[in-house]
């Protein structure tokens, strides 16, 4: 959890990342929800591992580290270089958190309902 956390920390120290490729900023933005669906689960195993609670509790603590994580990610990359600080890049890291709990649900065949 630590180690990708440090990953994400990395590439969001690096000044004006760009790929230089046609469909940079699509590339971009997929980057950042596959960053926080992994982050997500991470969290989500250390979780599990740790604590003996249900599978809202067991998305929700995730979800909300993950998402603290995000916003502390845009927040360091305002100090950074060529780089901005933007809740558009908030909500698309929601967007891999949100995809994992979708992935989890589909995973336990119980998509539909929430116990």
């Amino acid at each position: 959890m630590v180690v990708w956390a440090g990953v994400i920390f990395f590439f969001s120290s690096i000044p004006d990342l760009k790929t230089n490729l046609e469909y940079d900023f699509f590339l971009r933005k997929i980057a950042h929800i596959t960053e926080y669906f992994i982050l997500t689960f991470v969290l989500y195993r250390a979780f599990r591992g740790s604590f003996n609670i249900n599978f809202i509790r067991l998305f929700m603590y995730p979800a909300t580290f993950a998402l603290l994580y995000a916003i502390s990610d845009e927040f360091h990359q305002y100090f950074v270089l060529g780089r901005s600080c933007s809740f558009r890049d908030v909500l698309i890291d929601s967007i891999g958190i949100i995809s994992f709990y979708i992935f989890m649900r589909i995973k336990k065949g119980c998509l539909c309902s929430i116990k």
